[in-house]
């Protein structure tokens, strides 16, 4: 009998602690503590909200500052990283780790820009079968030539042109010796040898091969930063239209460009601006970088701005909200015009992604004159509470009113412009 009662008090004991644990996580301030991030980032003079039911009980004043006791505005003072502990009623239950960086400001653009690259050899886009006395063959392939190789080199000398690759091929062929090749394919530079052939009632000879040594589209400017000029654009990486595969760039520049029409977007079926460079053609910059989160490089010294093109802070992700913000783009001409959307959802990341931010067009005339997000339109710099939060990614085939978009900080980063420290002017 008193095994049967201890056992009994020992069951409702637990069953007792479920509940009190249960219930703890749905009191309120336990669920505010929850829902806290375990760290954040933000800039000097920025601040960050803490629930009411939070009390601060231990923090670095030199990093960070509340105005009084009760209140529950952090502003970050000077660039470091510290920690906050945080409790109720007296008891640390919570720390947060605070990392804040020194005061930096950008010019968002939204502006059309026309974008020309040089590959950095020349890139395979396909193989070309040469009918000749053997039957048809393309060259090419037979050495084992692939679609999204990029050709460096061809017998020891470099090749940046189309050009230059037809008088090697000529001397070769009519020697009837192979043409020696350094190829990159995968990151990895390897050795090929191919010997070129003549189709039928052809006086030239041929690698088999499809071509190309440049690229050219449109899209849009996010950000520069006026100092250093650095910029970043588009949002996304190029790819060639055959291989997409992204393109090695060997050079190239950014235009700017003037959006002619706009072909509006329907479910299943993506939007596209329809644009052309400019008449004067103008050089605004050129591109050094080509990464998953766009082009980047540096804008001419003699680039021109709107007066009411002004530096505005960065947002970072963990101040991104769900809720109103606004896309900086042009669907006519060169005028830059600002656009109603929403921040659906925004996920902090500790590693580079590009689909950072679900966003959605509230905007009835973009809607209109557009049906959302288009071709052309990525690169649309995200603007919410005055501060450039990040850039239009991709757009739902699906649901063409909405799309992704990405954090400033990735794109910051691949500029080369590194918001932990100063030096970065300085440097470059």
């Amino acid at each position: 009998m008193k095994r049967l009662n201890h056992g009994w008090v020992r069951k409702a004991t637990g069953i007792l602690l479920l509940v009190i644990l249960f219930s703890a996580a749905f009191y309120p301030p336990i669920q505010k503590f929850v829902q806290l991030p375990n760290e954040i980032a933000l800039f000097e003079g920025h601040t960050f909200e803490l629930p009411n039911a939070i009390t601060v009980l231990n923090y670095d004043e030199s990093s960070v500052g509340f105005t009084s006791d009760s209140d529950q505005t952090m502003e970050a003072m000077s660039s470091s990283h510290s920690s906050i502990v945080m409790g109720l009623n007296g008891f640390p239950i919570q720390s947060m780790d605070v990392t804040v960086h020194p005061e930096l400001k950008v010019i968002p653009s939204g502006q059309s820009i026309g974008v020309r690259v040089k590959t950095e050899g020349v890139l395979v886009v396909g193989h070309h079968l040469m009918d000749t006395d053997a039957g048809k063959v393309s060259p090419g392939e037979v050495s084992d030539i692939q679609v999204g190789d990029m050709i460096l080199k061809m017998n020891g000398n470099d090749i940046r042109e189309m050009s230059e690759i037809q008088p090697l091929v000529q001397e070769a062929g009519e020697n009837n010796t192979p043409i020696e090749l350094e190829v990159k394919r995968d990151e990895k530079v390897i050795q090929k040898k191919l010997t070129p052939v003549k189709g039928k009632s052809d006086a030239r000879f041929h690698l088999g091969l499809y071509i190309r040594d440049s690229a050219a589209g449109v899209g849009t400017l996010t950000f520069f930063e006026p100092e250093s000029r650095k910029y970043g654009a588009l949002g996304h990486v190029i790819s060639d239209m055959e291989t997409k595969e992204p393109i090695d760039i060997g050079d190239g520049e950014i235009v700017k460009s003037d959006v002619t029409s706009i072909e509006k977007g329907l479910t299943g079926e993506p939007g596209e601006k329809l644009a052309r460079f400019s008449n004067d053609r103008k050089v605004i910059g050129d591109i050094t970088k080509n990464t998953e989160f766009g082009i980047f490089g540096k804008m001419s010294k003699s680039i021109d701005r709107e007066k009411s093109m002004e530096p505005i802070e960065i947002g970072l992700a963990d101040q991104v909200k769900e809720g109103p913000a606004e896309i900086l783009t042009v669907v006519e001409g060169d005028k830059v015009q600002r656009f109603d959307i929403e921040i659906v959802n925004s996920t902090p990341q500790k590693f580079p992604a590009t689909k950072g931010m679900v966003i959605k067009v509230t905007d009835e005339e973009l809607l209109e004159t557009t049906g959302g997000i288009v071709q052309g339109m990525s690169g649309s710099p995200i603007i919410q509470d005055d501060r450039i939060i990040g850039a239009v990614t991709h757009v739902f085939i699906n649901d063409p009113s909405s799309g992704y978009g990405c954090h400033i900080e990735w794109m910051l980063s691949d500029a080369g412009i590194d918001i932990n420290n100063k030096e970065w002017k300085e440097a470059s």
